[in-house]
C-alpha cells in the first residue's frame, strides 16, 4: 500500500552515483527548497543532498563503482538494491522521480518507475555524443525528460523527440569567476609564493587504486627537476585520505619532497595550484571552471578499457577538451600515462607562459557559457512537472 501523505505536499526520488552527482543534486535540492520549503526527497545521496534536508535511504556511496571488472564483482548486490529501492519508491509515489547521472544503473530503474506511473526525469545526459550513442533508445523508453548541463546536448535530443531543457552546469555557478591562488595556498598550509601543482587522482576508491600511485610518483619525477615545486593532495573522503595516507607511507619518496595530503578542499586546491594533475572526470570540468592548465590521466582495469576501446569514444576523454573540441590540453590513457609523460607534460605547461594565458581565456569563455543559474532552472523545471499531466502511466 502506498504510503500517505498531505495532500499539498510535494515528493521527489533522486538517486545520485557518486561524489559529483551529490554536488550536482545538491545544488538542485536547494533551488527545490527555496521554491517549496515543505517539500519531501529521499532516495540515495550524499552529504551534500542531505545538507539540503534530502533523506539517504542509502548513501551515495553504495553505487561508487568504477569500470566494467569493478561493476561485475559488485553487480548481485546492485541488483538487489535497485529492486529494493524501485519497490520503495513505487510504495512512496513521488511527485517526480530525478535520476542524477549514474546511467547504468538509473535508466533501468527510470524504466520500472515510469512503468509504474512515476514522471521521470534524468539529469545529465550519458554521454551519447561521446560513445555508445545507441543508448538513446533506451533514454527514450526511461525518461520523460532530460536536464541537460551542456549545450551541444540540446540539438541530440530534440533530434531524437526527447523532451530535454538546457540548465547550464551548477558547478559554473558554484566555481566563482575569479579565484584568490595566494589566499588559498596559506588557507592550506602551504608557500604562499612558491609555484604548486594540484594533485587530483579521483574521487572513487577505485581511480586511487589505479592512480594515486603513480601521480605521487609524477610528483617525485617533478621534484627531481624542478625542487622548487610544492604538491598539494585533496583526497575525497576520510577512507580515501587514509587510503592515499598509507599509499605515500609506503613509497621510497625523495627528501624535501613539499608534498601536502588534504581531506576534501579540492575547490581550494585548484585555486591554489599553478598547473593539475587530474584523473579524468567531473574533476576536469572544475579544473577548467578555475582555468587552470592541467594534465588529464585516466587507467582502468584491463578489461574495462579493451571493453571501451572496442565499443568507441571520442578522440577526447576529458570534458575540457571536449567542449572546446579540440586538444586543448593534454591526455594521458592507460599505458601513456606514466610519471615521466605527464611530468613532462606539466613542465612544459609551467614553462610556457602565453600557452597558459591562452588555456586560461578559453576556460573563461567556457565558464560563460555555463554559468546559467542551474538550480533555480532545473527546480523550475521539475515544479512545472509536478503540476503537469503524467507524460506516460
Amino acid at each position: 500500500m502506498a504510503e500517505e501523505r498531505g495532500a499539498a505536499q510535494r515528493r521527489f526520488g533522486m538517486v545520485a552515483g557518486e561524489t559529483s552527482g551529490d554536488l550536482l543534486a545538491g545544488a538542485v535540492l536547494q533551488g527545490l527548497r527555496q521554491a517549496d520549503p515543505g517539500m519531501a526527497c529521499a532516495g540515495v545521496g550524499g552529504p551534500a543532498m542531505a545538507a539540503a534536508g534530502f533523506d539517504r535511504w542509502w548513501d551515495v556511496s553504495e553505487l561508487s563503482v568504477m569500470g566494467y571488472a569493478e561493476v561485475l564483482r559488485a553487480y548481485p548486490r546492485l541488483l538487489r538494491m535497485r529492486r529494493a529501492l524501485g519497490d520503495r519508491l513505487l510504495d512512496w509515489r513521488p511527485d517526480v522521480f530525478v535520476g542524477v547521472d549514474a546511467p547504468d544503473f538509473n535508466l533501468d530503474l527510470e524504466a520500472r518507475l515510469r512503468d509504474g506511473g512515476i514522471r521521470v526525469v534524468h539529469f545529465v545526459s550519458p554521454s551519447i555524443w561521446a560513445w555508445r550513442g545507441e543508448r538513446i533508445e533506451k533514454i527514450r523508453r526511461s525518461v520523460d525528460h532530460m536536464l541537460l548541463v551542456f549545450p551541444f546536448e540540446a540539438e541530440i535530443y530534440a533530434r531524437a523527440g526527447i523532451a530535454a531543457t538546457y540548465v547550464g552546469h551548477p558547478l559554473a555557478d558554484a566555481i566563482p569567476l575569479q579565484s584568490d591562488g595566494e589566499g588559498a595556498r596559506l588557507r592550506l598550509g602551504l608557500d604562499a609564493g612558491r609555484t604548486t601543482v594540484a594533485l587530483l587522482p579521483g574521487s572513487r576508491a577505485g581511480e586511487v587504486k589505479h592512480m594515486g600511485e603513480t601521480f605521487v610518483r609524477t610528483a617525485a619525477w617533478l621534484h627531481a627537476r624542478r625542487p622548487d615545486l610544492q604538491f598539494v593532495l585533496p583526497a575525497a573522503g576520510q577512507a580515501l585520505y587514509e587510503r592515499l595516507q598509507e599509499t605515500i607511507a609506503a613509497m621510497r619518496l625523495p627528501d624535501g619532497l613539499r608534498l601536502t595530503l588534504v581531506q576534501g578542499r579540492s575547490h581550494e586546491a585548484l585555486a591554489a595550484a599553478d598547473s593539475v594533475l587530474v584523473a579524468s572526470g567531473t574533476a576536469t570540468l572544475e579544473t577548467a571552471l578555475f582555468r587552470k592548465p592541467m594534465v588529464i590521466a585516466y587507467r582502468l582495469a584491463w578489461l574495462s578499457h579493451r571493453i571501451m576501446r572496442k565499443r568507441g569514444y571520442l578522440p577526447w576523454i576529458g570534458l575540457p577538451n571536449i567542449l572546446a573540441g579540440e586538444a586543448l590540453v593534454p591526455e594521458f590513457i592507460q599505458d601513456q600515462a606514466t610519471p615521466e609523460a605527464m611530468g613532462a607534460a606539466l613542465l612544459a605547461q609551467l614553462d610556457d607562459d602565453a600557452g597558459r594565458q591562452r588555456i586560461a581565456a578559453r576556460f573563461e569563455a567556457m565558464h560563460h557559457e555555463l554559468r546559467r543559474d542551474c538550480a533555480q532552472q532545473a527546480a523550475a523545471v521539475l515544479m512545472e512537472l509536478t503540476d503537469g499531466p503524467r507524460a506516460h502511466r
